[in-house]
Parts: structure tokens; sequence; C-alpha cells
């Protein structure tokens, strides 16, 4: 069941007055309450074991675009031959033989994968990313994504079914990190995978993701799909508006809950990277803040480990300089690194505002922290929030997000001994 969301209309906590938004679960507990509940309920999870093990029967495998198919791709109208693009790539930079032999590998690894399947009478479908739709899902009893992280979220976006397993396998160990893919030594034998799968020596991971709600105006809740595209700053935007004229909904009077879920974090920003985003904020129905920075970053424990922990990492050299000693520089910046990450079974989020404007008009109470639900108001010109890097999402001047954690979203994902 969605959650029930409601109104306050006299909510003083807005800035400017009038009513505001109070999205509130009916029925349920203050934030803190509730966030003991779910993590207790996470922590029930930790100790669950797969018991009799798991045999699908049907299962998709969704392969990743390589480097060497997005560049055929890239100039398959222009009519290039092999050759032509191989002289193209140089004049880049690039290296045709090296992202062949890329090519290969990944090829090569894929084949293991659906063939390992196949040989244990499983029915397999294997798509590229472009035809990974939602009927595809359905049809599968698990989804394998080969590819890397990337090809991960991918998978991923398209599972709103708990029940239903998302394995990762890192088809390119050496150039792919595949923090959330199997352990490497099953990229190349992935019947081990399977026999511990069978025999129940695994442990299931639910990982939480994030659900939005979207409402006001400057709202078009037509996402512009970004995996498969390299799109330009403007090309970026007209895909935007070409949305708006084939969606008319730019005012939406009551949330919007968005057919998406964030595995590792939602950015919201403005478009033009060196523009200043301006939009409010408000932690836990706390009052709201203006603010000025480079954007807002919302993470879950699974994307505590990727661009969020980039963002609020501090350098050996910056602590260095600051407190002056060598003997307990390790120390001190481990000890703060290691705080910015938590479980990926945890309902929590982590927000990070990005390089904060701090003047008499504009304020950054807060710049990092953990919450259970943040609100943003935008007040920017040409704007996006893009979910998992891959699903942007118009969010300009007067649109209102609510973003929140609920466990009914969670990934089933497998964990598997080194």
């Amino acid at each position: 069941a969605e959650d029930k969301v409601t109104f306050g209309g006299e909510d003083k906590r807005r800035v400017g007055g009038g009513g505001g938004l109070d999205l509130r679960v009916r029925g349920l507990p203050r934030p803190a309450r509730i966030q003991s509940a779910l993590i207790e309920r996470a922590r029930s999870h930790l100790c669950a074991r797969a018991g009799s093990g798991f045999r699908p029967s049907r299962v998709v495998v969704v392969a990743k675009t390589t480097r060497y198919e997005f560049e055929q791709q890239r100039y398959r109208y222009a009519g290039l031959s092999e050759e032509d693009l191989k002289q193209l790539l140089a004049l880049k930079g690039s290296n045709y033989s090296g992202l062949l032999e890329r090519h290969r590998i990944h090829t090569k690894n894929v084949e293991h994968i659906v063939n390992s399947l196949r040989n244990e009478k499983i029915e397999v479908r294997l798509v590229k990313r472009r035809d990974y739709d939602e009927e595809t899902v359905q049809w599968a009893d698990a989804v394998i994504a080969a590819g890397g992280d990337g090809t991960m979220l991918l998978a991923a976006s398209k599972v709103l079914d708990q029940l239903k397993p998302v394995i990762g396998i890192n088809t390119d160990p050496d150039r792919s990190e595949g923090h959330l893919c199997l352990p490497v030594r099953y990229t190349h034998s992935f019947p081990d995978a399977l026999q511990k799968l069978y025999t129940g020596e695994f442990r299931w991971q639910w990982r939480q993701r994030i659900r939005l709600y979207l409402e006001g105006t400057g709202v078009n809740p037509v996402p512009v799909d970004l995996h498969e595209q390299q799109l330009s700053q403007e090309q970026h935007s007209r895909a935007h508006v070409n949305g708006r004229f084939q969606d008319q909904r730019s005012q939406i009077s009551e949330p919007h809950l968005l057919p998406v879920r964030s595995l590792n974090e939602v950015f919201i920003g403005e478009s033009l990277s060196s523009r200043a985003s301006y939009y409010e904020i408000s932690v836990d129905d706390g009052p709201w803040e203006k603010q000025k920075s480079s954007g807002l970053n919302i993470c879950t424990g699974t994307g505590s480990k990727a661009w969020s922990f980039n963002i609020n990492k501090i350098a050996n050299q910056a602590v260095e300089e600051i407190l002056k000693i060598g003997e307990f520089l390790m120390t001190f910046t481990n000890g703060y690194n290691e705080s910015l990450l938590y479980s990926p079974e945890e309902p929590r989020l982590f927000f990070s505002v990005r390089e904060p404007i701090s003047n008499r008009v504009f304020s950054s109470s807060r710049q990092r922290g953990f919450a259970s639900k943040v609100c943003i108001r935008s007040r920017c010109w040409d704007a996006c929030m893009v979910v998992d890097g891959g699903t942007s999402f118009e969010f300009n001047d007067g649109a209102i997000a609510s973003i929140l954690i609920n466990t009914e979203d969670a990934l089933r994902t497998v964990l598997l001994e080194d």
C-alpha cells in the first residue's frame, strides 16, 4: 500500500507564511520513533539467511552498452566504416584497439553468464539497456545486471517488487569498480554462484531506496532517460521542454509519487554547473531555509560510498595543513571519512549541500547530516532532479520535492562470500 499524504493548511514553518507542505504517513509516530522501528526491522534482515535457497526458472540478463558499441551507434547514421571509426577515435585520442578489447572481454563474460544459466535449464532473456522494460521485469523471477555499478543501478530502477532479486555481475573487473556486484571471482566462475544460490549459502540483503513525491508549479513528471544518451546541457534542456509539451501537467496540486526508486542518490541542482542553485530546504519537518549552493545530494546507505562520500570526505593534505601533526594524520582522516558511511539496509537518508554560499541573505545551518525526510522547494531557472545519474526530472521555480525512504521499496540483492 502506498503512503497517504496530507497537507497542513496552517504550517507556519513555511517561508512567507500561508499553507505549506506537511507530508506525513497517517497512523505512524513521529520520525524519530519511525526511524527506530525501521532500523530494528533492518537489523532483523541483517541476520536473515536464505534458508532453502533460491532457484529461478526465468532470468533476464541486462547487458551494458560498452564504449565500443556506443561509438558505433553514435556514428552509425554517418555511414562510417570500421576503418573510418578507428581513425576518428584516434583523432579524439581514444584507443580503438583498447576499446575493442574491453568490448570482447565484456561479451565473453556475458556469454559465460548466459550459458551457465541455460546449462541449468533456466530460461534466459538477454537484453540491452534500451530494450529493458517493465514487461521484461515482470516476466523474470530474477534480474542479472551484466556490467558494472551503472548497469546495476539501471537494472534496479525498473524493479519495484521487493521480492524480486537483482544480482550484479562485474563483466570487466579491471576497468570497473563493481561495488554493487558479486565478488570478482564469480565473474569467471558463475556456476559456483548458482550452486550457492541453490543451496542457500548466501544472505539476502535488502538495500533501502529513496522514493520521491513532486508537487507545485514548474513540475514535469515526464523524465529524460540519461542512460543511453550523452546529452549536452542544451540538449538536456530541450528534452525536458519536449516532454512538457507531451504532458501538459505543469502544475500538480497534490503530491505525485514518481515511478522510480533511487538506490544510490538523488541530486538536485541547476543544469549549468557554473550557475548557483537557489532553493529552500526543510529537514525532518523543520523550518524552511533559503540556500544557494552547487546543488544538493541526498543518498541512501548504498550511495554513502559513492558520490556522497567524495563530496564530504577529507583529504590527508587538508588534515595535515590544519592540525600540523604527522603521526596521527591517518587516524583522524580515516575516522572522519568512515563516519560518512552506513549500512545499505539502514532506512535513513544522508543529505549533503555542495559548496554552500553563506552571507547575510543565505545560510547553511547544516551542510550535511542524517534525516528521515528532506523537502526542497526550487527557486531555480533551469534545474533538474537526477535519480541515480540516469533519470532526470525538470525541477524549476515553484516545484517541491519530498524525499524519504519507505522500507517497502527495498531492493532484494544477494551477498556471497568472496
